[in-house]
């Protein structure tokens, strides 16, 4: 466990006093330092917020912007919710995939990019969407996966 990670856990129980409210802002600020959440941080951060493993685990698993394995620099989520679909979201991903050279669920070997599916980006009206780390962009067609490849997106 290193140790700014006790402090950041008093500062989210500080701010948050429970500990289940307090889990949430503790995994996210520790996956922007590591990159993600191992099973040896899920238990350290478990321990720090005295709460049992299993839960730590299960709140990691559920949000799909907490990655239990090591991911690219650029987290490229492609939408594949219902109207997405029906915009092409398929297409969009395939293109993606010839593009940087991996399948849905990999990261590039230079790690650069890791490209997922997402169930839904609760944007309908901008189908397919895609979120690139934190941003969102639609609609994107498969021929601007070229030029959403090679934007500048802050990490």
């Amino acid at each position: 466990m290193k140790p700014e990670w006790k402090a950041w856990a008093q500062e989210a129980k500080n701010e948050f006093p429970r500990a289940n409210s307090a889990l949430m802002p503790l995994m996210h600020r520790i996956q922007l330092s590591e990159g993600w959440l191992s099973n040896e941080t899920i238990r350290d951060v478990a321990e720090l917020m005295e709460l049992p493993v299993q839960y730590v685990e299960s709140v990691a698993s559920f949000y799909s912007l907490f990655h239990r394995q090591a991911v690219g620099k650029r987290v490229i989520h492609v939408c594949v919710g219902l109207s997405c679909a029906l915009k092409g979201s398929d297409e969009l991903m395939h293109a993606l995939e010839e593009r940087l050279g991996i399948k849905e669920g990999q990261t590039t070997e230079d790690g650069a990019y890791t490209l997922l599916e997402a169930e839904c980006l609760a944007a309908c009206d901008k189908a397919p969407m895609v979120q690139v780390n934190l941003r969102y962009e639609g609609p994107v067609r498969p021929e601007d996966a070229e030029r959403l490849l090679s934007e500048e997106v802050p990490s």
